[in-house]
């Protein structure tokens, strides 16, 4: 399952999710500002606390709305 680090108000957040969504590419969205749990993972996976962070198998990721990286993560 490909994961969505987020947080609420956050643009480059929303840009990754449309950009899934345009793809079909189902996703479980992580918010690491109300989720404790979803923070730890997410600064344990990358060692830093900035989001978006896209997840397919919780050890390689990309940080941030880069579709190049994003489609090569993803096979897509």
């Amino acid at each position: 399952m490909v994961k969505v680090y987020s947080l609420t108000t956050c643009p480059w957040c929303d840009k990754v999710k449309k950009y899934l969504k345009s793809k079909g590419v189902e996703y479980q969205e992580l918010n690491i500002e109300t989720d404790d749990e979803a923070f730890k993972a997410c600064q344990a996976l990358t060692g830093d606390e900035a989001v978006p962070v896209v997840t397919k198998d919780d050890k390689n990721y990309v940080l941030g709305f880069d579709k190049a990286k994003i489609d090569e993560l993803l096979g897509l």
